[in-house]
């Protein structure tokens, strides 16, 4: 059996690693003191919340702490509606973000919709006699909870009263029906398609094409550098006789392709 290697130390635990964690802890630590804050980071490090449920819009736990039955620590989110997150997700464009959070992302754009910003976000109460705002149980059990966002982001649904699923069953219930008038009828008065109508089809297959920019019309030729193509040729050898019937030719493919 192989001894410890003197001096080891198991590896430290850590929280509010990602976005989503980082923001949990920090609206939950706004106002505690130092000596609130080091010692939970202490229970935490050392393993001191036990029973840590994390249930649809409410978290409870048991603390141990200084004395000999732990703590009650009970925190209630502030609860997000599903509806409007997909409905905002649709507006900007960014309903792919659910799929980026399926596959254990952390986007931006969803993040910034859901994410706690400030302490009122989250309420607290313990059964402990301190009579600080958060207390060192509360605390503690606020830092296990962002450590399982970082592990886990789904868990900030959540912890703020939905799910992925929810999410999308909403995005897929919102498409626009097949049968509806296609936005696009012929090229000639086909209305263009806006960001909102092709974002409100999930998946793609149901989103509408827009209709192709008007180009204004041009001589190519006189857009191109005749000095710099003459030179290229010269270099290879062609004469200045067939030059000059290269770039006829070449006047001749513009027009064809122009008055197509």
């Amino acid at each position: 059996m192989s001894a410890r290697r003197k001096g080891s130390r198991p590896p430290v635990r850590g929280y509010g690693l990602t976005p989503w964690g980082r923001a949990f802890a920090a609206v939950v630590e706004t106002g505690a003191d130092h000596r609130h804050l080091t010692g939970a980071r202490r229970y935490f490090r050392d393993h001191h919340v036990d029973d840590l449920v994390v249930a649809p819009g409410e978290i409870t736990a048991a603390v141990r702490g200084s004395q000999l039955d732990p703590f009650d620590v009970v925190l209630t989110p502030r609860p997000i509606d599903p509806a409007t997150v997909v409905t905002l997700l649709r507006a900007a464009g960014e309903t792919d973000a659910l799929l980026a959070l399926a596959r254990g992302e952390q986007p931006p754009a969803l993040g910034e919709l859901i994410a706690p910003t400030e302490s009122a976000d989250v309420a607290s109460a313990c059964t402990c006699p301190d009579e600080a705002p958060r207390c060192i149980h509360v605390l503690a059990t606020a830092f296990e909870v962002s450590a399982q966002i970082d592990r886990h982001p789904t868990v900030l649904l959540r912890v703020l009263g939905t799910d992925l699923p929810d999410l999308l069953a909403l995005a897929r219930d919102r498409e626009p029906d097949r049968d509806e008038a296609s936005p696009i009828q012929n090229a000639g008065n086909a209305p263009t398609a806006t960001p909102e109508q092709i974002a409100a089809t999930y998946y793609g297959d149901q989103a509408p094409i827009p209709a192709l920019p008007t180009a204004a019309p041009m001589d190519p030729l006189t857009e191109l550098d005749l000095g710099a193509l003459r030179a290229a040729l010269r270099a290879s050898g062609i004469g200045a006789t067939e030059l000059g019937e290269a770039l006829d030719d070449l006047a001749e493919l513009y027009a064809a392709l122009r008055d197509r």
